[in-house]
């Protein structure tokens, strides 16, 4: 009933990086300076609906320091777990291909010439991906390794408006494909929980995912940040967030859905706490992972069915 993924029943981003690198890799998330089209106003000024002031960047270094006084500054947040080894370097922030070329390629080329820096991890979105941006990505690749991480959350067109994503899903299609080409790994991130999104519609999401040539994914609970567009509609009583209970459903038949090959970055996520209005419980990081992981072992051990450990 086990496998080899250090005892976990799906293939985590720890197993991998242990698999690959022989050690874990803790990510520095950094902060690149850029915004997003969805704020400077070439799509809209507000952002996505559940998007925070800081674009997702809430753990990372100020942004007025250089790369690598950001990369030494987000060590120091780790040295506990881990004094010596290798580190990605996760520019997290807003949308981190969103700039000239030219700065791209500084800020990208002082993270991976790093010495402590093994792995370039880059979030942004399909649509901020130029032929020359590209072309960029697959140079550094050739120095080491670079993830781009894709804000995808849904692949449903009526989700998509609501949450002013900004794109159809023909443009995360291509994006996908041309990465492919360049044999640069894509990892996707996804939402569950938007609203009125059932949970037919999520596993849809997730099914879809499952028959593309992607090599991670992050399964991330929706947070309701404060001073989000997405808070006013939930204090509105518009829509309720997931209870544990439903997301651990959710969830695990989400990751049922998914080839054994693909990592799992992510199972949850974390809302900065200061920002945070719901779902509280998710606060609870450790208890809701063993939650999940109780739940995986109660599949695989009382309903007899097709589980990733078995």
């Amino acid at each position: 009933m086990k496998n080899n993924w250090n005892g976990k029943p799906y293939y985590s981003l720890n197993s991998y990086l242990k698999e690959t690198y022989g050690q874990k890799l803790y990510k520095l998330s950094l902060d690149g300076g850029m915004t997003c089209p969805n704020r400077d106003g070439t799509l809209g000024n507000r952002g996505c609906i559940f998007c925070s002031h800081g674009g997702s960047g809430e753990f990372t270094p100020s942004r007025l320091l250089s790369i690598t006084e950001q990369i030494e500054a987000a060590k120091t947040l780790v040295q506990k777990k881990q004094k010596n080894g290798y580190y990605i370097a996760y520019f997290q922030a807003f949308t981190n291909t969103y700039a000239p070329v030219d700065y791209l390629e500084h800020i990208f080329m002082e993270a991976i010439l790093h010495k402590d820096i093994a792995i370039l991890s880059i979030a942004t979105r399909p649509d901020c991906l130029s032929n020359d941006v590209l072309q960029l990505l697959s140079r550094l690749n050739q120095i080491k390794p670079v993830w781009v991480e894709l804000g995808l959350q849904t692949i449903h067109n009526n989700s998509a408006v609501f949450i002013r994503r900004g794109y159809p899903l023909s443009v995360f299609d291509n994006a996908v494909s041309h990465l492919t080409t360049l044999s640069i790994p894509v990892i996707v991130h996804v939402i569950l929980g938007l609203p009125h999104e059932t949970k037919k519609d999520m596993l849809a999401t997730v099914n879809y995912l499952a028959h593309k040539n992607i090599q991670g994914i992050k399964l991330q609970l929706l947070h309701v940040l404060k001073n989000t567009d997405l808070a006013d509609y939930y204090q509105k009583g518009e829509f309720q967030v997931l209870s544990l209970e439903e997301y651990l459903d959710i969830l695990i038949d989400a990751i049922e859905l998914l080839p054994p090959s693909l990592v799992i970055h992510r199972l949850t996520g974390d809302g900065p706490k200061r920002l945070l209005l719901a779902p509280l419980w998710s606060l609870q990081k450790w208890h809701t992972l063993n939650c999940i992981l109780e739940e995986m072992e109660k599949r695989c051990a009382y309903q007899g069915r097709r589980f990733l450990c078995l």
